[in-house]
């Protein structure tokens, strides 16, 4: 299944993209797309339904993120071999992992701000694992059973106050309009596989990143098991899984977006997205 969410900012309603492409209405079925109904139990009745008995949407509404109230934002560095290497970084022996604040959260084709003070601000297109069932110390041969569904994210950073600013990674990561997510939360059994995904980003037409799962450092059940070691994951968590390199702070001289950039990026099987850069000045948040 193709879950979504769409309507404007912060009054997004639920549906799904049927087989043809149609965009349908899960209201009445569903009240929102996150916590327990991404549980397989709760996925396993949505999926049962007709989906050409449900309300087409008409128009062209937009798409919020696909998963609502998402609790915690758990991102992972450094976990393509080659993405560190063009950040002159040494390829880590066990997970990198830093937050990325939830208010950073938008919709996969909603613009996305420069901040004050921003020189830096550059692009990273990556796989997001979404959970689905209540998760502690699972096994690696069980992980992906915690799993949800996927979803394309741009996890858009701010080199200078991630690296040159002292502390940890996540002031870096977590200013408003970075994280654009969707377009749709498409459920596990879609993707049999999710270390055969191509990936990719273009900035103005120009493609930066053109990277495959497969050459993760870690992969997806090992990220999963991993971080349920530390922490509790639950229904509607994400993981954001690294970046392939091409991101802009490796290209010689180094990249960045500015005000009027566009950005496109998808995953094969998820979907695309496709942002315009602004600056504080052109944007007014609902």
């Amino acid at each position: 299944m193709k879950l979504v969410r769409f309507g404007e900012i912060g009054r997004e309603r639920p549906g799904l993209v049927d087989p043809e492409g149609v965009l349908r209405s899960l209201e009445g079925i569903v009240s929102d797309i996150g916590g327990n109904i991404l549980n397989a139990t709760n996925l396993a009745e949505l999926a049962a339904q007709d989906s050409t008995r449900l309300p087409e949407v008409t128009g062209t509404p937009r798409f919020g993120p696909p998963v609502a109230h998402v609790g915690k934002m758990i991102c992972v560095g450094l976990n393509y071999a080659d993405h560190a290497a063009e950040s002159g970084l040494a390829v880590p022996e066990e997970p990198v992992l830093f937050m990325k604040a939830t208010t950073a959260i938008v919709g996969p084709n909603d613009p996305v701000v420069i901040p004050f003070g921003s020189q830096k601000t550059d692009w990273e297109v990556e796989l997001g694992v979404v959970i689905g069932e209540v998760s502690r110390r699972v096994s690696i041969d069980a992980a992906l059973e915690s799993v949800a569904g996927y979803v394309v994210i741009n996890d858009v950073s701010e080199r200078s106050f991630q690296l040159e600013r002292g502390g940890q990674w996540v002031k870096g990561k977590s200013c408003d309009s970075f994280g654009p997510i969707g377009p749709w939360l498409v459920t596990r059994d879609d993707i049999p596989d999710p270390q055969s995904l191509s990936l990719w980003l273009d900035v103005d037409g120009h493609r930066y990143q053109d990277g495959n799962t497969c050459t993760m450092v870690f992969g997806v059940a090992y990220l999963v098991s991993y971080i349920s070691q530390f922490m509790t994951l639950m229904p509607g968590d994400i993981i954001s899984t690294g970046t392939p390199p091409g991101v802009g702070l490796g290209q010689k001289p180094p990249v960045y977006l500015r005000p009027g950039a566009v950005m496109e990026l998808g995953i094969a099987g998820l979907g695309r997205q496709r942002q315009q850069v602004v600056g504080q000045n052109d944007f007014t948040r609902s």
